[in-house]
């Protein structure tokens, strides 16, 4: 008897680059301290601005040096596979 397998496509998750901690100071002020040695390769640069994209995370407990606020840098970017919209047909053409 045969067995048809099931692929199971794994999805590549990047590891987590912490790179700065702190603390909620009130429910509008976080104060926070980063890390530039671990940020440094992260740099990206756009109409001549350099930037770091961040995210910044509220901690459900503190740690144990009273840090509830956790940051990491953001290494998101758009799949390259993945399929770009058309380009609408703005002509009065009909399909068929």
């Amino acid at each position: 008897m045969y067995k048809q397998q099931k692929q199971i496509t794994m999805i590549k998750k990047e590891e987590t680059i912490y790179c700065g901690s702190g603390k909620v100071m009130n429910p509008k002020w976080l104060k926070v301290t980063i890390n530039p040695s671990k940020i440094s390769e992260y740099i990206q640069e756009y109409n001549g601005n350099k930037f770091i994209k961040l995210n910044i995370n509220l901690k459900d407990e503190a740690d144990q040096y009273g840090k509830d606020v956790s940051i990491s840098v953001d290494t998101w970017k758009p799949d390259a596979e993945a399929p770009k919209a058309e380009a609408s047909n703005t002509s009065n053409d009909l399909p068929f």
